[in-house]
């Protein structure tokens, strides 16, 4: 049983190829045989291969080093090696491959099912390649091509169409667990969602792809609380929803404060499209405090909510779908796998491969 990792550095090399063989014929009553040494094999190559079924890179941080296989070398009587294998590297949806000194996005591969990273070495050609009416007795041959050595660190983001955004408590678990078939942990106290929790919603023929993102504190973009860790999963989010405890003094001031964060850690963010929930309106002098919310946020799409009303969350429902708008293909995310291997149900789940 492994943690949730969303990164991890491994050294990675495709194959070697064979070397090519340098044979001349010997047969009964031939007396002059010419060359017949025959080419190595390519070497694998170092393939990434997309798994649907995979949530974390908490797989690669047990095993860290991945070789192909070379290619075999050629033999007499023209006989070819044998190519290398592979090596095949499963990663979750939504893997980023970076440059392991300099932090630059080599390979997104977001959208892509398989990617040949590394080609393997060539194989050598044998002296039968090298017979000339000059040169009828070769006695070289061409050695094979080397792989391909590197480190690369691989980061994990997940792929949602709306990110839900607010601080400990303020009941993003709770509208996870309403609006999909995920089992979020609830509890009174801070933190209680750990890692990045995924849950499909479905309304008419349209699914939706929420994400629940641990709760961000002030100065969480300065490394507070939990950090930075998680708001990297914001990035791919089609759209973001505030979720604001309206039985919190500071109610008022709680959808600046998220922004102020996440516009610290990129400005991008800012640019998604963003509904606002006003959450426990269940709570003593909740429903009033709502009022004044909306009043203050007039402008923009706000709604209200309580676990114990399945009605309130209707019209929050019908906000997301109208938020994604286009297929998140077209969005330049990925076209999402299937869901039932993709997305877990609960957070235990997140816990293993």
């Amino acid at each position: 049983m492994f943690g949730f990792s969303d990164e991890t550095y491994i050294d990675i090399a495709s194959g070697n190829g064979g070397n090519g063989c340098v044979s001349f014929r010997r047969e009964k009553f031939v007396e002059k045989g010419g060359p017949d040494g025959g080419d190595g094999g390519k070497g694998g190559d170092l393939v990434f291969v997309v798994k649907s079924n995979l949530r974390t890179l908490a797989h690669l941080k047990i095993i860290r080093t991945f070789r192909a296989e070379n290619g075999k070398n050629g033999s007499g009587a023209r006989c070819y090696g044998r190519n290398g294998n592979d090596m095949e590297i499963p990663v979750p949806p939504g893997t980023v491959i970076k440059d392991a000194h300099t932090g630059e996005i080599i390979k997104d591969l977001t959208g892509i099912d398989r990617f040949v990273f590394l080609k393997g070495g060539r194989g050598g050609l044998g002296n039968y390649h090298f017979r000339t009416a000059t040169r009828q007795a070769p006695k070289f041959a061409q050695p094979g091509e080397p792989g391909i050595e590197m480190r690369v660190g691989l980061e994990l983001l997940v792929i949602a169409d709306i990110g839900f955004v607010g601080f400990p408590n303020a009941g993003k678990s709770s509208l996870m667990n309403m609006l999909t078939n995920a089992r979020s942990k609830v509890a009174s106290y801070p933190f209680t969602t750990k890692i990045p929790q995924l849950g499909m919603m479905r309304l008419g023929d349209q699914d939706v792809v929420l994400a629940d993102i641990p709760g961000i504190i002030e100065g969480a973009s300065q490394g507070a609380g939990m950090g930075f860790k998680f708001l990297k999963h914001i990035a791919r989010t089609g759209g973001l929803a505030y979720l604001v405890d309206m039985s919190d003094p500071a109610f008022l001031d709680q959808y600046e404060l998220l922004r102020h964060e996440l516009e610290t850690y990129s400005p991008d963010l800012l640019q998604k499209k963003e509904v606002l929930i006003g959450t426990k309106l269940d709570e003593d002098g909740a429903a009033e405090n709502f009022e004044a919310f909306k009043k203050k946020y007039k402008d923009k799409q706000v709604f209200g909510m309580s676990i114990f009303d399945e009605d309130s969350v209707k019209p929050i429902m019908r906000a997301f779908v109208q938020m994604i708008g286009k297929p998140v293909e077209e969005r330049g995310f990925s076209a999402r796998p299937d869901a039932d291997a993709y997305y877990p149900e609960t957070q235990e789940e997140y816990e293993q491969v």
